[in-house]
């Protein structure tokens, strides 16, 4: 049976694979989060690399005992390597890395990129290191919370072979996760799914808080409290129920927890709502219309739907 050679490890072992020294480039939010999470589940961060205040500062915080180095120092020390930094620098952190030949063969070399798999770590793979693309499906914000998320989360794992499947799987499985694989050639779209559903929904409801603070503004609270745009406020308190009820419903019952005056084909309400926005901001109307666009054609609306939608985005051109 094929073994990793830095860890002796293979599938006949069972899930768990030996404890590993581990080297991250960088500690950011995403590496010091799972830095902690696999200290936690008995591997040892023994380097990491931090460059930013709040990189060093969190680096000292969650991998207290962790050496910090410079990031071509760190693969000297590990068996496994996590290569933690922006998609935008992995590239050249890879070939860096193989161009210096820093990394020993038989390293288990991981990237936490959801846009790439194991390709973009092909410098290193033929040098004898064993690639994994592990994505944790969710969004860091460098606080505690982070730590607390990641064993709700599902990783995205991608390998070049049925090894490295069985020990990404038992990566992710040690520190509380779900592990699902994506195909190579399937990680952009497997991103694209992911960032409509975080990044665009946040703007979404950005929007939304937007909105309303426009048509409470001022307005007074129980006697305690003056609507603003202060995070936190009335605005949130309204919206945080009705959206985290709207995704829940969705996940559990999919189309047919769609709501609201798209879904009922109530055209004049669509068109009154289209009115109201471009009055506080043109832009949020905008985006609204095309949100209920694609709202429409799910719903399959009726035809007085398009074309009050239609009909806005024509006022809006000229």
């Amino acid at each position: 049976m094929e073994q990793s050679p830095a860890t002796g490890w293979s599938p006949n072992d069972g899930l768990r694979p030996a404890r590993l020294s581990v080297g991250i480039i960088s500690a950011g939010r995403v590496g010091a989060a799972l830095g902690s999470a696999l200290e936690r589940a008995g591997h040892v961060v023994v380097a990491c690399s931090a460059v930013s205040r709040a990189s060093l500062e969190r680096a000292r915080r969650r991998l207290p005992d962790t050496v910090i180095l410079p990031s071509n120092e760190v693969p000297a020390r590990a068996e496994l390597l996590l290569l933690a930094v922006p998609d935008a620098e992995l590239a050249s952190v890879v070939s860096g890395l193989a161009a210096t030949r820093a990394v020993r063969a038989g390293t288990i070399v991981v990237h936490t990129s959801g846009a790439n798999g194991i390709g973009m770590l092909g410098p290193l793979t033929e040098q004898g290191c064993l690639p994994l693309a592990i994505h944790p499906a969710m969004t860091f914000t460098g606080s505690d919370e982070d730590l607390d998320r990641l064993p709700d989360s599902c990783f995205g794992i991608t390998a070049a072979d049925e090894v490295g499947y069985a020990i990404g799987q038992s990566l992710v499985l040690e520190i509380g996760g779900e592990p699902f694989r994506v195909r190579e050639d399937a990680r952009t779209l497997y991103h694209a799914a992911l960032a409509h559903a975080s990044n665009h929904v946040a703007t979404v409801v950005a929007d939304a808080l937007e909105a309303l603070r426009a048509a409470l503004w001022g307005q007074e609270l129980l006697g305690q409290q003056l609507v603003d745009d202060a995070p936190g406020g009335i605005a949130e308190r309204v919206i945080g129920p009705l959206t985290r009820a709207a995704v829940e419903n969705t996940l559990q019952r999919g189309q047919a927890a769609l709501t609201g005056p798209v879904a009922r084909g109530d055209a004049d309400a669509v068109a009154a709502h289209l009115q109201a926005l471009s009055e506080v901001e043109p832009r949020l109307a905008t985006a609204y219309r095309a949100n209920s666009q694609r709202t429409a054609e799910r719903a399959h609306a009726p035809a007085e739907v398009f074309a009050a939608l239609a009909d806005s985005a024509d006022r809006a051109d000229r």
